[in-house]
């Protein structure tokens, strides 16, 4: 299946007014509360790391930052060519789910050595409920091989917005809080797998604790 993958930091037309027409709908829908927004570092490589409860979650990073975006996206949709051009044009790349995707983490890699933001959501797949689940490992791991932040992104109401099944989203108001970043060395060599784990625990605290503050904004 031909993909398209355009991972180049410059701002094109297409990527204006995409972003600029889903910051318009979403913005009307959600009327997001943002909290922490000063949070995300204005330059180098980010990993922002939020939780994942709706389909929409890919959407908050044009909310906290005006920088592009880097974002995995399960490779199926690149089968619908419209679709397959948004969100290229936004800075999705395809990642083949329940798999290990080499060539996928290479390119996060990549964009993240480039000094760019990569979203990646450290719960893997969407989850449900005010506890964060257990967190895969890979946030940790290209940010240690990379020495990029990691930004811990609590996100409350998407699940109301569009819950499993939905096929479009509805207006529900939603709030976003992010926290700290997270900084770590950069790793020379193969880093060793108590680090990653240590790193994955720190960002699974912060990421509930943001959650945390999240839902209080929505009470």
């Amino acid at each position: 299946m031909p993909t398209e993958v355009n991972l180049s930091p410059k701002k094109t037309l297409g990527y204006h007014v995409v972003r600029s027409i889903v910051w318009s709908l979403w913005s009307a829908l959600f009327r997001p509360i943002i909290e922490g927004e000063e949070n995300i570092p204005a330059t180098g490589p980010i990993v922002i790391a939020p939780v994942h409860r709706s389909n929409v979650d890919f959407a908050v990073a044009i909310f906290v930052t005006p920088r592009k975006t880097f974002f995995m996206a399960k490779d199926s949709l690149w089968k619908v060519p419209v679709l397959r051009w948004l969100i290229s044009t936004m800075g999705a790349f395809p990642v083949k789910r329940g798999t290990a995707d080499r060539d996928s983490l290479e390119k996060a890699r990549s964009i993240l050595r480039d000094g760019q933001p990569l979203v990646l959501f450290p719960e893997g797949t969407r989850q449900s409920g005010p506890e964060v689940a257990e967190l895969h490992m890979g946030a940790a791991f290209v940010a240690l091989h990379t020495g990029a932040q990691i930004v811990p992104v609590g996100i409350a109401g998407t699940e109301d917005v569009m819950p499993k099944g939905a096929k479009f989203p509805r207006p529900h108001r939603i709030s976003i809080v992010v926290g700290a970043p997270i900084s770590v060395p950069q790793a020379e060599g193969r880093v060793p797998r108590s680090d990653i784990q240590a790193t994955t625990e720190q960002l699974r605290v912060a990421l509930q604790s943001a959650q945390d503050r999240a839902n209080e904004l929505l009470a």
